[in-house]
């Protein structure tokens, strides 16, 4: 059975903790900038130089871009290290 194959249990593993810990980080930048707009509303908008630019915006992009980043970090490891556990899997079956 797929279940009792030591390459499903190490993907399932592996998957389950980078999905968690991605999560957490994403949850942790997410709540900070909400704890930021509702605790400390004249930091986030204080002005950068002379211009119209708040502290408020590129923190704001920095939450948006992480969402990126960490979604690109998981396809990453998924095309480099879960591939190739699937594959194993597969093959396992096969012969």
């Amino acid at each position: 059975e797929t279940e009792q194959d030591p390459n499903y249990k190490e993907l399932l593993r592996q998957r389950s903790f980078l999905g968690w810990t991605l999560s957490l980080i994403m949850m942790v930048i997410y709540f900070g900038f909400i704890l930021l707009v509702a605790y400390a509303p004249k930091f986030l908008g204080m002005r950068l130089g002379t211009g119209v630019m708040t502290i408020g915006i590129p923190i704001g992009l920095f939450v948006i871009v992480s969402a990126f980043v960490l979604t690109g970090v998981y396809v990453n490891r998924a095309n480099a290290k879960y591939d190739v556990l699937i594959r194993r899997i597969v093959e396992g079956y096969r012969s």
